[in-house]
């Protein structure tokens, strides 16, 4: 090889470099409305006879008071909010600027009367209906066993 040869491979590999620097990452498993962002929603494996599934996921960069008032999915015919003092409707207050965890050890999203199992791998399209951001088109990830 000779000299020329090798400077242009360095200075390829430093193009290359640099523009990967310039590129913004992609970020997966996010969803917007107008007045929040939603990020990886996700539920376990559920077994044909579960009765409910515990979807977890992070609402954040509210710009507006906000409420989620509605869950539309193929895979339930109803939802609540579940957890730690909270009733049985779904009515879940977002308020301006907070980050909001929806975690199984704590306040979560529960879909009820389950039409079919929940499959490992799978993504099952799931809207959510805020109060002021509107709809909001998803994707319901299924990432782990049962627990």
């Amino acid at each position: 090889m000779t000299v020329i040869t090798t400077r242009r491979h360095i200075l390829r590999a430093g193009l290359a470099l640099g523009a990967s620097c310039l590129v913004p990452p992609a970020r997966a498993c996010e969803f917007f409305a107008s007045t929040l962002r939603v990020t990886h929603p996700w539920t376990r494996v559920t077994p044909a006879e579960a009765p409910f599934a515990m979807v977890c996921m992070k609402i954040d960069q509210v710009t507006r008071t906000d409420r989620l008032i509605g869950v539309v999915t193929p895979v339930a015919t109803g939802a609540e909010i579940g957890g730690i003092s909270t009733g049985r409707s779904l009515d879940l207050l977002i308020e301006k600027g907070r980050e909001v965890q929806l975690v199984e050890a704590g306040v979560h999203l529960r879909l009820t009367r389950l039409t079919q199992p929940l499959l490992i791998g799978r993504s099952y399209p799931m809207r959510l209906i805020f109060e002021k951001g509107g709809v909001l088109e998803a994707e319901l990830n299924v990432d782990y066993e049962m627990s």
